[in-house]
């Protein structure tokens, strides 16, 4: 008898059943979507946030201390601490190897060019190197993919081109070069000058101080200055998590945390754990964190996911409300069907029963449609603002099942009132 009563409350009155589900729907359509995407929008967001520019900078432990103006470093090369070009792999192969998305060493040198009246910088670097790691794999890294919003006016330099260079834009201007020409630079190395011709592959805007310098291949400026094999920095790309309290305390001192802190932290990709493990992978540099660049990835995240979070209570708390005043104007149609079950013997609880199973099922309902219509939109979202196909998260359905059910519960909280406090004589004679 239960179950045919149940049913015929989906056959009668079915517009009002399928606004009820809709009204659902809506709700979990935006609580798919919203899940889909902030399941892996930490990943997405901080991809995106790495097109500008490194979060780390490994430098030699026992440096001597920076003496740069102007974006050009003035201790003299003899009095510097460099690192090994070699070590450079075991970046990759720290517990976050897969969280590094780019890095690229550094060579500086001073010098000098006929028409400018000041010492102008020579950046040895990687432009787009192909590097074997050591657990077997090949990467590509270098510049180009760490400084993805330079341009270029001409070519890039090639790695294994010992004899052009890329000229930052404002030197360009200031000496009247374009691509195609010859500059002779006289570099500083060994308190002997030597005269460099190199050919203008490039011209580059990447704005700041790098306007103003000449970037050479890595292996060019080591020859030329006499260091094989060297590098004097080294700046690394790195996905990681909004820092907590756990990841400040540990910046200070890891050894001081707790077994359990310590491998908290450890496991998860705060940018001071990456920085961590790079020393340890390297020894005899240190891993400073760029503190501008890290943080404001992680304040950009938050902002991000709590707008996130506040569209989605907004679409659940209507939802809800409209799922209150549809139930509310079923139990005021029906309240002579109720008031002449209790008038037949039944208790409250089995009517309240058959109200919450209809509540139940049309959450289940909606959710269903809801997921199905989320999904369309998060792959809206993915494709339009990362560019990415959606990947699906199975965790997602059953949480939006049971969000959807509760929501509608929730919705029928009013309405259900009304179905315990109904009186049988007051609506047989007309009342409620």
């Amino acid at each position: 008898m239960f179950v045919r009563m149940l049913a015929k409350a989906f056959t009668v009155g079915f517009k009002g059943k399928i606004l009820l589900i809709v009204t659902i729907a809506f709700g979990a359509s935006l609580a798919t979507a919203m899940l889909n995407v902030s399941l892996d929008v930490g990943d997405k967001m901080n991809r995106e946030l790495k097109t500008y520019g490194a979060n780390l900078q490994v430098l030699p432990k026992m440096d001597a201390l920076p003496a740069e103006i102007d974006g050009v470093d003035f201790n003299p090369l003899a009095d510097r601490e460099f690192i090994d070009e070699q070590e450079l792999p075991k970046i990759k192969t720290i517990f976050w190897a897969y969280n590094i998305v780019a890095f690229t060493p550094y060579l500086e040198a001073s010098a000098n060019l006929d028409n400018v009246n000041h010492p102008v910088a020579v950046v040895g670097t990687w432009f787009n190197k192909d590097l074997d790691l050591p657990t077997g794999e090949q990467i590509n890294t270098g510049i180009r993919q760490l400084k993805t919003w330079w341009q270029v006016d001409g070519d890039w330099v090639k790695d294994d081109d010992g004899s052009t260079a890329l000229v930052g834009s404002a030197l360009a201007g200031q000496l009247g070069l374009t691509p195609g020409q010859t500059v002779d630079v006289n570099i500083e190395a060994g308190g002997v000058s030597k005269r460099v011709p190199l050919k203008v592959a490039g011209i580059l805007s990447g704005g700041g101080t790098d306007d103003d310098k000449i970037f050479v291949s890595l292996s060019t400026l080591q020859q030329t200055t006499g260091l094989a094999g060297k590098v004097g920095r080294v700046e690394v790309s790195a996905l990681t998590t909004p820092e907590n309290e756990l990841a400040r305390r540990a910046a200070l001192n890891p050894d001081r945390l707790s077994a359990k802190d310590y491998e908290t932290w450890y496991c998860t990709a705060y940018v001071s754990a990456i920085a961590y493990q790079i020393e340890k992978a390297l020894p005899g540099t240190e891993a400073k964190v760029i503190r501008q660049v890290a943080e404001s990835e992680g304040m950009i995240l938050t902002k991000i996911q709590l707008l996130m979070f506040i569209l989605t209570a907004a679409a659940l708390i209507s939802s809800g409300l409209g799922i209150s005043g549809l139930m509310t104007t079923k139990v005021l149609e029906r309240s002579k069907e109720i008031g002449l079950m209790k008038a037949l013997g039944a208790q409250s609880s089995a009517v309240l029963l058959l109200f919450v199973m209809e509540a139940v099922i049309s959450g289940l309902a909606g959710g269903l449609l809801g997921y199905g219509a989320g999904l369309g939109f998060a792959q809206i979202i993915d494709r339009t603002v990362f560019d990415t196909s959606l990947s699906f998260k199975g965790l997602v359905l059953p949480l939006v099942l049971l969000l959807s059910v509760l929501l509608t519960l929730a919705g029928s909280f009013s309405a259900m009132r009304m179905v315990i406090r109904l009186q049988p004589a007051n609506v047989m004679r007309g009342g409620r």
